[in-house]
């Protein structure tokens, strides 16, 4: 389940994007929240897309059921002008064969917006240098699947990945959102400031004149990694257009 933020956020992204949605996709969409939201802002059919249909609480949507660990998107080729799956990616066990599913059933031109827990914020990186652990992934009973801590958060991923496997499946214009800042975050990174933008610099330098590890391609995600959005966000919300083939 998502909370309000997210929604709002994504919801907006998709209005920008695109006043005129005649037909959208929510994977993962439990109670229904933000197939509510974009049915009132954009008027467009809405389709539903989860591993059960025991969460949604709208009565007149159908969910088609899949399990994305294995089956495909049961839509076929062009289809949506948007895709959405907030909290979804951390659930996956292989979030790159769904991104590029989604590829494929978003038309020309199309919206895709994804988010998951933001590992990149600054208590997230203190408690995994302390832990072990990002904010919102612990330590999970094994092979007992059914049994997750954290709500089945298995596939910790940081923004730059996300970036990386979104243009590994040919999607163009992908940006990085947050929902909020938060507040522990905030008071971490007055002290921590200086010391991230000077190793950041150090670390940069070595990969790309040592490791050639940086270029132009990925520059921009890499600069990402470490904006103040980052560091602050609790959640990270990533946009993506599939480009037109026009």
């Amino acid at each position: 389940m998502s909370l309000g933020p997210i929604y709002k956020k994504t919801v907006q992204l998709a209005v920008d994007h695109d006043s005129k949605i005649d037909r959208f996709l929510d994977i993962g969409a439990g109670r229904g929240e933000m197939v509510r939201m974009l049915r009132e802002k954009t008027g467009g059919e809405s389709f539903v897309c989860d591993y059960t249909d025991k969460l949604l609480q709208i009565p007149d949507q159908k969910v088609d059921i899949a399990n994305l660990n294995s089956d495909s998107l049961p839509y076929p080729d062009n289809h949506f002008d948007l895709v959405t799956a907030t909290e979804v990616i951390e659930h996956l066990e292989n979030h790159r064969q769904v991104m590029r599913e989604i590829y494929r059933v978003l038309k020309p031109g199309g919206l895709c917006i994804l988010s998951t827990p933001n590992i990149l914020n600054m208590s997230s990186r203190l408690r995994f240098v302390w832990f072990g652990f990002w904010n919102l992934f612990g330590p999970l009973p094994v092979r007992n699947s059914e049994l997750y801590t954290t709500g089945g958060h298995i596939n910790p991923i940081g923004y730059f990945y996300i970036a990386h496997s979104l243009m590994d499946a040919r999607f163009d214009g992908v940006v990085p959102h947050i929902d909020k800042a938060k507040r522990s975050s905030t008071a971490q990174l007055l002290f921590w400031w200086l010391p991230i933008k000077f190793f950041a610099a150090l670390s940069w330098r070595k990969e790309v004149k040592k490791y050639h590890t940086i270029d132009a391609e990925n520059a921009r995600f890499v600069r990402a990694v470490n904006s103040r959005d980052l560091l602050l966000g609790r959640t990270v919300i990533v946009s993506a257009v599939k480009p037109d083939s026009n």
